[in-house]
């Protein structure tokens, strides 16, 4: 299967406009874009995809091999770029996929202009000084309830990422989303995700970056978002008046406007 079907690619908005391609996180597909999606079109060359094993993507080129390093997603990346022959490339990078642009961006430095990278982590667990809002216990609980009962982990979690109780929808489309995803690959992405340490990767970005994070996240908590920041040599940090890990859903204008504002230099 060609590329656009592997990664169900959908292309949009002005074409000459900058290119901003869009990267979801765990448990999501390019549909949690969608109330982003009109405000960045109007301007930009908008480029979505699903990774492999989310939303419409092609299942059958999901391998635990492959897909049990964030490498085999910064491949895909790469791979969406190079068939499409996209340069100059905004990419930004939500959750997980914040670390999935940084290793893109490492690899070909000269394929990217920018990388936007929304609520981040470059390692969830906490070690000595560095908090990464986990301990070794926690996730281990984590992944265990994940790996016993997917679906009920996804009920209590999703809730909980999202952290909008006023809003329960939000959390209902999350879980939706998480329950939407074949268990056998959400089980690996997860022990992926959540015990990657690329906190040394973060000094090799050479690409202008924007850090944006929300005021209370429970997944990235602050000090991530301000680790990331001094890491990355020259990143600005934007911390949005948003709550929970999905600003994109739960404060889509916000979310817009700062991607807006940093691509366009203003």
């Amino acid at each position: 299967m060609d590329v656009v079907g592997r990664y169900n690619v959908v292309v949009t908005g002005n074409e000459a406009g900058p290119v901003v391609l869009l990267a979801h996180g765990f448990g999501c597909d390019q549909n949690l874009w969608r109330l982003i999606v009109p405000q960045l079109a109007e301007r930009y060359r908008v480029v979505l995809f699903d990774h492999v094993g989310s939303g419409r993507s092609d299942v059958s080129a999901w391998s635990a091999e492959r897909y049990s390093s964030l490498d085999g997603y910064a491949d895909d990346v790469l791979n969406i770029c190079r068939e499409l022959d996209l340069r100059d490339v905004v990419l930004v990078g939500h959750s997980v996929s914040a670390m999935i642009a940084v290793l893109a961006a490492n690899r070909e430095p000269e394929r990217f202009a920018k990388l936007v990278l929304l609520t981040p982590s470059p390692c969830y667990v906490d070690d000595g000084d560095y908090r990464g809002g986990f301990s070794r216990e926690d996730v281990d609980e984590l992944l265990t309830a994940l790996e016993s009962n997917y679906l009920g982990w996804s009920a209590v979690m999703a809730p909980v990422i999202m952290d909008n109780p006023d809003r329960p929808e939000l959390g209902a489309e999350l879980t939706n989303s998480f329950c939407r995803t074949d268990p056998a690959i959400a089980r690996v992405l997860a022990r992926t995700t959540f015990l990657s340490d690329n906190r040394a990767d973060l000094a090799k970005v050479t690409v202008p970056t924007l850090v944006v994070q929300c005021a209370r996240d429970a997944i990235a908590p602050r000090e991530v978002g301000q680790f990331v920041h001094d890491q990355v040599r020259g990143s600005e940090l934007v911390t949005l008046d948003a709550v929970g890990h999905c600003p994109q859903l739960s404060a889509p204008d916000e979310t817009a406007g700062a991607i807006v504002a940093f691509v366009s230099g203003r």
